[in-house]
């Protein structure tokens, strides 16, 4: 299946931010027990995946999409996950800031795109 770059790379970073915020965040829930190294050869571990779909999502979008546009659409995809993520598998509650974040995240999304 060969998908267009402007659909690949979009789908490309939605998985490495899955690995990113596993690496950063989820080791809060289940190593609080472990040294602080242990944690960080863990994630440094689950990073590596997410670099090998984050190189070349960003190199596959780079040829349809300015810097710029690479970099909020990540931003957005992080923040887009990252509520689930914190709500639903870290438990905490849901809060009003995030809206209010990803209201921002869309006014940087049009000026990058119009």
């Amino acid at each position: 299946m060969n998908l267009p770059a402007g659909v690949l790379a979009p789908l490309l970073l939605i998985a490495s931010n899955l690995f990113m915020t596993f690496a950063w965040y989820g080791h809060l829930k289940h190593m609080n027990a472990a040294p602080w190294w242990i944690a960080a050869l863990v994630s440094w571990a689950i990073a590596l995946f997410e670099y090998l779909l984050q190189v070349p999502a960003n190199r596959i979008g780079f040829t349809v999409y300015s810097l710029a546009q690479l970099k909020i659409m990540q931003e957005v995809i992080t923040l887009g996950l990252f509520v689930p993520f914190a709500v639903y598998y870290m438990g905490q509650p849901f809060k009003l800031d995030f809206v209010w974040a990803g209201l921002c995240l869309v006014g940087a999304v049009y000026f990058m795109f119009r």
